[in-house]
C-alpha cells in the first residue's frame, strides 16, 4: 500500500483555491448598516421639551454647528442640551464657542425660551449674554402667525394678552 501526499495529480477537490473577492456578504451588511444608521440619526437628536411662541417673520439660514442657549419653563438655562447655572453661563459660552469652529464672541448664539417664561427673565439672561461680551443674539421661535391655532399645543387654550 502506498500513499500519495500532495502530487501533480487532480485529487477531485471541489474546494479549490478562489481567486476573487466575495463582496456579495459585505454589500449586504454595509446595506444593514445604512438602515440602522437611517432609524438611529433621527433619534440622537434629542431637544429640550419647551414651548416656543410663534413668528411670522422670514426664517434665516442656519449655521452648521448652531449654539443654543434654552430657558426652559422652570427659568434653568441650558447650552445646548447642557444644564448651566447662570452664574457661570459666560464662562460655558466661552468654553462651548472656543471649541467649536468659528468660535468666539462674534458667533452668534441663539436663544429659545418657553413661552411661559416671563420677559423680564428673558431680559436677564440677554443681559448675561451681554455682559458676558456675546452681543449677536437671535431669538427662536416656531414659524407662523401669533394667533396661528397650529403651533399652540392642544393642552393649552390660547390666551388674549
Amino acid at each position: 500500500m502506498a500513499i500519495a501526499l500532495g502530487g501533480d495529480e487532480d485529487d477531485g477537490d471541489e474546494f479549490g483555491e478562489a481567486h476573487e473577492i466575495n463582496v456579495t456578504p459585505f454589500i449586504d451588511v454595509m446595506l444593514v448598516l445604512l438602515i440602522i444608521f437611517m432609524i438611529a440619526a433621527p433619534l440622537s437628536t434629542v431637544d429640550l421639551p419647551i414651548d416656543l411662541p410663534s413668528s411670522s417673520a422670514v426664517p434665516q439660514k442656519k449655521p452648521d454647528k448652531p449654539v443654543y442657549v434654552t430657558i426652559k419653563a422652570d427659568l434653568e438655562l441650558a447650552i445646548g442640551e447642557t444644564p448651566v447655572k447662570r452664574v457661570d453661563l459666560a464662562r460655558a459660552l466661552d468654553t462651548q464657542t472656543d471649541a467649536s469652529q468659528g468660535g468666539g464672541k462674534d458667533r452668534r448664539l441663539f436663544l429659545r425660551a418657553d413661552r411661559a417664561v416671563p420677559y423680564g427673565e428673558m431680559m436677564d439672561v440677554l443681559e448675561l449674554l451681554r455682559a458676558g461680551g456675546y452681543l449677536k443674539v437671535a431669538l427662536v421661535a416656531l414659524e407662523g402667525g401669533p394667533g396661528d391655532a397650529a403651533s399652540r399645543s392642544p393642552d393649552r387654550p390660547a390666551s388674549a394678552h
